[in-house]
């Protein structure tokens, strides 16, 4: 007969399995030294924890103590327990062989002093005390029930404050109980695309240059069609030649290029989807961040029958809060809610509670506002470095969000430069690893959410030191041919923040 005892160990609430046989022709004693011997060597007993009494074992494995009293004392003799009078058995000190690697360890690099990638907020701000207070108030107003699983679409109180929300703010025509809350923006733009997928929807126009993580698009079973990007948005009339049946767009900022769509695109889109019976997936991923007027509305507002509203509090709080909402139509309701059915069991529920009791009290819009200022000082500062330290650059986008888009001088090496600053600890992205086809002249993203004054001066003079330098290397050279190379699609790509 074997006898499976759990073993308790006093320095932790977890318990250890020891597996003796008493039909093995091994004494029990002998058992019990394997069994421990073997734990201590592999890690899973380590250095410090406390082993139970003798008579504790004895009693848990229904053997006599003296067993156990002469596994113990073998075990010290050979270094793997140390035994103190009136005090359980404590594992010595034994290193363990390390286990062998299963891959070759990384090459080291220099460690990243200044982040400039795009879209990464500023996560030390984060309102900490209030959002404490935000949870005490979910949790001392939150009944036995509804601590439950609830419904996974979303807490019905979230829903209706992300409602107001966005109907105050975004111009959103928002239904309650249209309003889906997800764990994320990655998760919604999945939910959007299986749901056209289930309608019959194959293909699916994005804009070019865009994020560059279609995992979740890819995964849908949709083929992706790339519309241009100017400098007025996404290209209307190449989408209204193109085959895409659906879109994917960032109207109120586009993203990376910073672009605003303006009244006539946003007519001729609604227009196409109507024309077409196809839906477009809104990310307003940063619109609270204009810093020279007031946002243009929601592009939800002019067709809430076609377009899904795409909302998160990635930028604005934090992404490991991982809450996110969706404003979907009526015909598109029920697939969405299928599929998350089938996905999850909705977003943590404490925290749903939470974050309407932080949007009801006024603590997120004075946190907003606390963070225009901020972003706003930031971005400024950015571009007068910019503009002492490299006049000849230009820059693109209206003064929004937690990024510039920065075109660098003719024949720059974009990969080059980015893997250069990387070398003196400075992280910014180029354009070109958001673009599916080539995007005019070379183009950095420099990012601003989370950059101190001093790491903004230390970035911009080695940028400018990395473009003079080569600059003066292509002049010794006497090169004819543009020098710009394009990125690899997603090597050190720092994660979009709503992902």
């Amino acid at each position: 007969m074997t006898t499976l005892a759990p073993i308790v160990l006093t320095s932790s609430s977890a318990a250890w399995p020891l597996r003796i046989d008493r039909e093995s022709r091994e004494t029990l004693s002998a058992q019990i030294q394997v069994r421990l011997r073997g734990a201590i060597r592999a890690g899973a007993l380590r250095s410090g924890v406390k082993l139970p009494s003798t008579r504790s074992l004895a009693g848990q494995l229904g053997v006599s103590r003296p067993l156990v009293v002469e596994a113990y004392a073998q075990l010290a003799a050979e270094g793997y327990l140390e035994l103190r009078r009136g005090a359980c058995p404590v594992v010595a000190g034994f290193a363990a062989p390390p286990r062998q690697a299963s891959r070759a360890p990384a090459e080291e690099e220099t460690p990243i002093r200044f982040d400039l990638r795009p879209a990464i907020p500023d996560l030390g701000m984060f309102p900490r005390q209030a959002w404490l207070r935000a949870v005490r108030a979910a949790l001392n107003g939150m009944t036995a029930e509804e601590l439950g699983y609830g419904d996974r679409h979303g807490a019905v109180r979230l829903r209706n404050v992300i409602a107001d929300y966005l109907g105050r703010t975004r111009g959103v025509l928002a239904d309650p109980d249209l309003v889906v809350v997800t764990g994320g923006f990655a998760e919604g733009r999945a939910l959007f695309c299986h749901a056209l997928r289930a309608r019959g929807i194959e293909r699916l126009g994005v804009e070019d240059p865009s994020y560059s993580d279609w995992e979740g698009v890819d995964m849908a079973g949709l083929h992706r069609i790339p519309i241009a990007v100017d400098s007025a948005g996404i290209d209307i009339a190449a989408a209204e030649t193109s085959a895409a049946q659906a879109l994917f767009v960032t109207p109120a900022h586009q993203f990376p290029i910073g672009a605003v769509l303006g009244a006539e695109r946003r007519s001729r889109l609604v227009s196409w989807l109507r024309d077409r019976d196809g839906f477009a997936l809104e990310d307003d991923y940063d619109a609270e961040f204009r810093y020279d007027q007031s946002p243009v509305g929601a592009l939800q507002g002019l067709a809430p029958d076609r377009i899904v509203y795409a909302g998160t509090v990635s930028k604005t709080l934090a992404p490991g809060l991982r809450l996110g909402w969706l404003v979907v139509p009526p015909d598109l309701a029920d697939p969405v809610r299928a599929i998350q059915r089938r996905w999850n069991a909705g977003p943590p529920r404490i925290d749903q509670a939470a974050l309407a009791a932080f949007m009801e009290s006024g603590a997120y819009d004075r946190h907003l506002r606390r963070m225009r200022r901020v972003y706003r000082r930031r971005r400024d500062t950015l571009m007068a470095l910019l503009a002492d330290k490299l006049p000849e650059a230009r820059f693109e986008g209206v003064a929004a969000g937690l990024h510039i888009t920065l075109r660098l001088p003719d024949g720059a090496d974009e990969l080059g430069i980015c893997t250069e600053l990387r070398r003196r600890g400075v992280a910014v992205e180029g354009l070109s690893r958001y673009s599916i086809r080539p995007y005019g002249s070379a183009a950095l993203l420099l990012g601003y959410g989370r950059a101190s004054e001093s790491g903004l001066r230390a970035s911009v003079q080695a940028l400018a030191e990395v473009v003079s330098s080569q600059g003066e290397q292509d002049r010794g050279t006497a090169r004819t041919a543009p020098a710009r190379r394009r990125a690899p699609p997603d090597q050190g790509r720092a994660p979009h923040a709503d992902e």
